[in-house]
């Protein structure tokens, strides 16, 4: 939000606070006006009934040093009742809308949808990478925490998805204290820059059938390329993709090699893999469908920089292996395998795996009180939390499930059931029973 924007905000709150006697607002919103560092406004809900607020939080762009001073970070506000546990879902990335969680709804409770520091609006006006680290992204979640726990005083759960549910973990991490039960989905935690665990996984799941298809229709499409790329270029011009960060010739060749993890991460069926007697026209469009160029633009690189950076850092990330497509590859090199960190403006970043390794070994000494969710085809469960003997936390790998539907609602009937009862017992609350 531009500076203009916030001044007028920030009068708006002053007048509003020396003239609340005078006005009728809510006992939320008398609540809200005495936070430091809130700035809201009433929002709408995904229903009529829902109490939704957009909040603007005041955070430091270093914790350390604020004195160098501080962006406002989003966060939407589901208010469900004082009485009730409060979620705080720890996105990863941008949060552009509101929209309840299934934890929110499940337990009845109030919600906080924090964005991750340096996305969508949270944004500082000069943008400096080295305050991009998981620390720094964990503390804006302390200080939010701090801030709302003056609201609701019930118990507290974290959740997130994907780089959410991994937000979700570090927080824990980094502050035990904050929150009762932590429930992260699909939550990869890498273990290197180039995860290996990703190739085995890829080598693995499924049948054997099903992996040569997919590794004969990889080959085809790339040698295929002199009709495939005039198809691509046509696709592009119509859907106003521009390629200046990669070329056109290297997203191709990018799609193509992201196509096995992306078939699995989003649960692509077999048969529908086309024969090599489709047209080409049929056998592109499908490729555009499980693996689009478009991911490859210089749009999404811009709006994935951020993560691409921290990726890069902090948190690792996936690379893919060449040595099937020895001589098929023009664009790309072999060695080093293409690496899927596309870093702000090809910047170089230095790779620290401090936080991964401590991360690790504190997984080995046990877990308390997390519900780890993960789709069994998902890719991305090839760097799952991996179940500890002993620790007083509960693992879903969902049969059949992958990134986009592991979730409790598509849960078995038992283990629905076994959810419920241990989020009953953990945050002493009773919660609905099973009805399907």
């Amino acid at each position: 939000m531009h500076m203009k924007k916030w001044l007028i905000a920030t009068l708006a709150l002053i007048m509003g606070w020396t003239s609340l006697q005078a006005q009728s607002v809510s006992p939320l919103e008398a609540k809200l006006y005495g936070l430091p560092d809130v700035i809201f406004e009433e929002t709408q809900g995904m229903t009529p009934e829902q109490v939704v607020y957009k909040c603007y939080v005041k955070q430091p762009i270093d914790h350390t040093a604020p004195e160098k001073g501080h962006f406002y970070q989003k966060v939407y506000l589901l208010h469900a009742g004082y009485d009730r546990p409060t979620v705080i879902n720890t996105s990863g990335y941008s949060s552009s809308r509101f929209y309840p969680t299934e934890l929110s709804m499940l337990l009845q409770a109030n919600q906080l949808m924090v964005e991750h520091r340096f996305f969508g609006e949270s944004m500082p006006e000069t943008l400096d990478y080295q305050y991009l680290t998981m620390e720094q992204a964990t503390a804006d979640l302390h200080h939010v925490r701090e801030l709302f726990g003056q609201i609701y005083d019930q118990k507290w759960i974290s959740t997130g998805v994907s780089k959410g549910g991994m937000t979700t973990i570090i927080y824990r991490y980094f502050y035990p204290e904050d929150v009762d039960v932590s429930v992260p989905y699909v939550a990869p935690i890498n273990q290197a820059f180039e995860e290996p665990r990703i190739y085995e996984f890829l080598d693995t799941v499924g049948t054997a059938e099903c992996r040569d298809a997919i590794m004969a229709f990889q080959k085809r499409m790339l040698k295929k390329r002199k009709e495939v790329l005039p198809l691509l270029k046509a696709y592009a011009k119509g859907a106003k993709l521009e390629f200046d960060y990669l070329t056109l010739e290297q997203a191709f060749e990018f799609a193509v090699l992201e196509y096995s993890f992306s078939f699995w991460q989003w649960g692509s069926n077999c048969a529908d893999i086309p024969e090599k007697s489709a047209s080409i026209e049929e056998q592109v469009e499908y490729l555009l469908d499980v693996s689009g160029i478009d991911f490859f633009a210089d749009q999404s690189m811009v709006d994935f920089a951020s993560h691409y950076y921290q990726s890069a850092n902090q948190l690792g990330y996936y690379g893919y292996e060449t040595e099937d497509f020895k001589g098929l590859l023009k664009a790309l090199p072999m060695q080093p395998h293409p690496h899927a960190a596309f870093t702000p403006d090809s910047m170089e970043v230095k790779y620290d795996g401090t936080l991964l390794d401590n991360l690790h070994k504190w997984f080995a000494t046990g877990l308390d009180q997390f519900i780890f969710i993960y789709g069994a085809n998902d890719t991305w469960s090839a760097s799952a939390v991996q179940p500890v003997d002993g620790a007083a936390s509960k693992w879903y790998f969902m049969e059949g499930k992958h990134h986009g539907n592991a979730r409790i609602y598509f849960m078995t009937r038992e283990e629905k059931q076994e959810v419920f009862q241990t989020l009953s017992e953990w945050l002493e609350i009773p919660v609905p029973a099973v009805t399907q």
